[in-house]
């Protein structure tokens, strides 16, 4: 696991920790030293710590004008037992939030797994993107399928062409723009 790297291609577009704005404004990273784990296997460094003990996220596009936030995610999602959902969405999704932010994109196909727990951060996230949305990208099969049975997949939009954008490709706005898309023909807007 260490040697999955979150997405560095977008750097000359975006940067969290000098963006003044960002939660992880002024973060200082190490490039040798792997301090943290996902169970016993070393992540790198690159990867931001979110308070969970096997959830980490990198924050790799945020477009204020655009309102619009894509992060990619590796770990564990564990409701169950770390409540991750309460913490990505106190520490992490209302501070981009409060800059006007209102549409998600989650890059999870570095998610090995979800654990359920009740719905009520992701039904409040959902409410309060009121004109945006809450976009699951690249998810892994069972991951979905174990949202769908938590009924999580009522507040977000996964599954589908959603599983099969190369993103990597596209620049953030591209994304954005196709995401955006199959959003709005998702929810006939």
């Amino acid at each position: 696991m260490q040697d999955i790297e979150p997405y560095y291609n977008w750097r000359h577009h975006y940067i969290a920790s000098e963006d003044e704005r960002s939660p992880f404004y002024e973060r200082e990273y190490s490039e040798f030293e792997y301090t943290n784990a996902i169970y016993n296997y070393l992540i790198h460094p690159q990867w931001d710590d979110i308070n969970s003990p096997t959830l980490y996220i990198k924050i790799l596009s945020v477009d204020y004008d655009q309102k619009f936030a894509i992060i990619e995610m590796i770990g564990e999602w564990n409701d169950c037992i770390n409540n991750d959902i309460m913490t990505l969405k106190r520490d992490i999704i209302e501070p981009i939030m409060e800059h006007g932010i209102n549409k998600f994109i989650l890059i999870g196909e570095n998610i090995l797994n979800f654990h359920a727990s009740d719905d009520c951060y992701y039904e409040e996230w959902f409410e309060e993107v009121e004109d945006g949305w809450i976009a699951f990208l690249n998810f892994r099969k069972h991951v979905l399928d174990e949202f769908q049975q938590a009924n999580i997949d009522y507040y977000i939009v996964s599954g589908g062409q959603l599983n099969d954008i190369a993103w990597r490709t596209s620049s953030p706005q591209q994304l954005f723009e196709k995401v955006e898309l199959f959003v709005q023909k998702r929810i006939g807007a």
